[in-house]
Parts: C-alpha cells; sequence; structure tokens
C-alpha cells in the first residue's frame, strides 16, 4: 500500500503542499458539481500514485501527457472539476493552475472567460495573488476595445469568487464591475452589470447591500427585472431573515412580477433550512390556492427538511411501505407537509407515463425523499388504475432511477439503492433492467398480480 505522498507544486504554479492521497478511487463530486470522465479520474490516480515528494517534473511530465494525449473535451472536464467549489478537494486545487497552463498552450484551446473567471477565483481562495492579478490584466489587455465582453467577464468572475466565497477576490471584482459600469453608457453593459453585482452580493450574504444596488439601477433608469428580485429574497432567506424575505416578495408582487413555482421553492427551501416546519405549510396551500403548480424541486425542497423523512430513507431499519403507514410514524408538522404534497398530483403525473405498450415512472431529479414519496404515491395509484376493468394493461412497467452518472459518487446511485431496498421488501417482481441498469422493469401482469397482493 503506497502511503500518503507530499507534492510541491513549484512556481509559478504556487508554493503550496499538498497531501494528496493514492485513495483517488473515492473521489466524490458534490451535487451540482462536474463528474470526472474516465479518462480525467485515471489521470489524478497517476499523479498521486507516480509524483513522490517534492517530485515537480513527474507532476509537469504527467500533466503535459495527459493534455497532450487527450482530447479536447476530456482535458477541460478535468480542468473544470478542479475549478468547481463543489468538487475540488484542497488536496487537489493546486493542480488547477499549472493543468490550464498546458491546456493554454494547444492548438485547440479557445480563451474562455468563464474558465479563466473560474480559475482565477480558486487562485484567489488559495493566495495565489499574483497568477490572479496577472490573469486578470491578460484579460483585460484581450478585452479592454470590446465593452460587452469585458463586462461579460467581470460579471463571470464577480460570479465565480462569491461562489469561491473569496472574499478578496469579490472585492476585487466588485470594484472593477462597478467602475466599468459607472463609467459606461452602454444600457446593455449596465444592465448586465448590476444583475450580476445583485446575484453576488447576496450569494456573498449581504442582500441589504445588494438592495441598495436596485437602488441605483433605478437612479440609472432601469427598472430591476425578477431575477434581482428572487435573488434578493433567496439572500434574506439563506441567512433566516424571513419578515424581510416575505417583505421581497410582496414588493415584487408589486412590481408586477407574479409569484412562480421558482419563487415559492426559494421560499420553502429558506424556511427548510432554518427547520421551520410550521411555516412551509400554509406557503404550499397558498401556492394552491394561487394554482402555482409543484416541481420535483418543490418536493427536494420540502422534504429534504424533514428529519423523520431523511432518516428513514438514509437508515437501514427499513422503512413504512405505503402512506398510512408512512403517516403515522411521522410528527405533526411532517405529516401535514405529506399531506399536502400528496393531495397534489402534478409532479407524479409529470413522471408519470402510461400506454398499451410502458407504463414508466421517471425519478430523475429527485433526492431520496422525494423518490420515496413518489414511489408511495405511484404505488397507490397504480392499484387504483389496475382495478378498473377498462384498464389497459401495458406491456411493460419501468421504473427509471439511473445509473449514478451525476451521484455524489459516479455510478453510485442513492435513489437506486433506495428503490431496490423497497422492492425487496415489498417483494416486488421488479428486477434490475440487464441492458439498462439505471431502470425497474417487469411485466405488466406480473405487477397487477403482485399489486392485488400488497
Amino acid at each position: 500500500m503506497i502511503g500518503s505522498l507530499m507534492v510541491t507544486i513549484p512556481s509559478p504554479w504556487n508554493h503550496h503542499r499538498l497531501r494528496l492521497r493514492p485513495t483517488l478511487p473515492l473521489i466524490k463530486c458534490e451535487s451540482g458539481g462536474v463528474p470526472l470522465t474516465k479518462q480525467g479520474h485515471r489521470f489524478l490516480s497517476s499523479l498521486v500514485a507516480n509524483a513522490g515528494v517534492n517530485d515537480h517534473a513527474t507532476a509537469n511530465r504527467l500533466i503535459k501527457k495527459f493534455v497532450a494525449s487527450s482530447p479536447k473535451s476530456v482535458a477541460l472536464n478535468a480542468l473544470s472539476h478542479l475549478l468547481s467549489p463543489r468538487n475540488s478537494q484542497p488536496n487537489l486545487a493546486a493542480l488547477a493552475f499549472p493543468l490550464y497552463t498546458k491546456i493554454s498552450e494547444t492548438s485547440w484551446y479557445n480563451w474562455n472567460p468563464k474558465l479563466v473567471a473560474d480559475l482565477i477565483a480558486l487562485l484567489y481562495n488559495h493566495g495565489n495573488y499574483n497568477e490572479s492579478e496577472g490573469l486578470i490584466s491578460q484579460a483585460v489587455s484581450k478585452l479592454k476595445f470590446r465593452e460587452r465582453d469585458l463586462v461579460q467577464f467581470y460579471c463571470n468572475l464577480i460570479e465565480s469568487c462569491s461562489k469561491h466565497e473569496s472574499n478578496r477576490g469579490f472585492n476585487d471584482a466588485y470594484g472593477y464591475l462597478s467602475e466599468l459600469v459607472g463609467n459606461s453608457s452602454s444600457v446593455y453593459v449596465k444592465r448586465q452589470g448590476y444583475i450580476s453585482m445583485v446575484g453576488s452580493l447576496c450569494e456573498m450574504g449581504s442582500p441589504n447591500e445588494a438592495v441598495n444596488v436596485v437602488e441605483e439601477m433605478r437612479k440609472d433608469g432601469l427598472k430591476p427585472s425578477l431575477f434581482e428580485f428572487r435573488s434578493i429574497l433567496y439572500g434574506y432567506g439563506k441567512l433566516g431573515l424571513f419578515e424581510d424575505m416575505e417583505r421581497m416578495v410582496c414588493a415584487m408582487e408589486i412590481e408586477g412580477f407574479e409569484v412562480d413555482t421558482i419563487c415559492s421553492n426559494m421560499v420553502l427551501s429558506s424556511y427548510g433550512g432554518f427547520n421551520a416546519l410550521p411555516n412551509m405549510v400554509p406557503w404550499l396551500q397558498k401556492m394552491k390556492t394561487l394554482q402555482i403548480p409543484f416541481s420535483v424541486r418543490t418536493y427536494n425542497s420540502v422534504l429534504n427538511s424533514c428529519p423523520v423523512i431523511m432518516s428513514l430513507v438514509q437508515g437501514s431499519d427499513g422503512f413504512p411501505l405505503s402512506l398510512r403507514e408512512l403517516v403515522e410514524v411521522l410528527t405533526e408538522d411532517e405529516a401535514l407537509l405529506v399531506k399536502e404534497l400528496v393531495e397534489s398530483s402534478s409532479v407524479l403525473d409529470e413522471a408519470m407515463e402510461w400506454n398499451g405498450l410502458e407504463a414508466k415512472l421517471d425519478l430523475h431529479g429527485m433526492h431520496l425523499g422525494s423518490a420515496y414519496l413518489i414511489m408511495l404515491q405511484w404505488i397507490e395509484e397504480m392499484k387504483c388504475r389496475f382495478k378498473v376493468e377498462e384498464c389497459v394493461i401495458p406491456a411493460q412497467i419501468t421504473i427509471v432511477c439511473g445509473s449514478g452518472k451525476h451521484s455524489s459518487v459516479r455510478g453510485e446511485s442513492p435513489v437506486k439503492t433506495l428503490i431496490r431496498e423497497m422492492m425487496v421488501q415489498m417483494k416486488s417482481p421488479m428486477k434490475i433492467d440487464r441492458k439498462n441498469i439505471g431502470c425497474f422493469i417487469a411485466k405488466g401482469q406480473v405487477v397487477r398480480n403482485w399489486l392485488y397482493q400488497l
């Protein structure tokens, strides 16, 4: 077994020592991050396995070989993985700059403002100010006579720095962008700049300052868009400032913007983040009154906030296998939330397809709690349909849960594991499809006979 290795990345890369562990097969990508390709995974593994203590030459050689032998998409995927604030691990982050340097020397590379902005944000976050400021200077020199492109770069930069939570990088980017917006006569430049400043201030936990920027917009003759209102209300919500969040909802409506599903999900997620479950029930009822459709994200936002449900689906001791049994073990608040979700069938209807050839349930986009509840709803719906004499029995029943390509561990789908456990506990005839491991399948008549016995 190879022990932990120390790799020092030389100047001009950076001067940080990194502890690269030989357990790279366990590299994880957070949900919403950038999953590695197999080639990229092997590349990082080879760096760990072959680069010894202070072995700059080996690290450089492996990076050079990887870029020279990899397709454009694979090389950029590996770089994007390292740049993502959700994917990057501290012990790998310093590889991003030398990897970018080699990629930028290829014949196929086209300068990309978003990629460069992400790299600068990462460098800022690790104290590599000379490299980050050098890249900014290069970008400004390249774009200085193209104001629209320059503002787009600054917008990318401030957004990247806010996502990386880099205070110095954010402050520098905000100064560059604010100066450009103030000096420009272009409505496009002003609008794009203000939008990014508002969104990034909220990302950095400063919604009050974002409100001030909105007032500057008005003075410049620009009307705030729905994006600014959503950003600010969610900025307040993430801080638990519910009165301010609700005030922004009212302000949004006064401006003529309707409360929609996206806004509602932000509110629900904010309540859930502070375990304010009693606040969520009235909001779900408001959505029904205003005929705002529920979405998969509505389910995710609500059910991720329910501790009993999450302990059930993440545990190993089994779970209730019917809606009635589930409600019996929930707290009053969680039971009320489940009741409100179940009474609206819009999410289940969108996830279901039914015809003579196939009845399919698609669980893509659902977190564990949502997949669990939708499965219980689906089983009840299937029972009801099969009881109707005129019901056309589909030739095949399919549950699509994915194979784990976008899971935290690539190839391991938590939803698939959950569904498999449910099928086992319920003694279901549905089995993993040999042709598509992300699906469970069975003959329609067989499923109907099984459901009659439940």
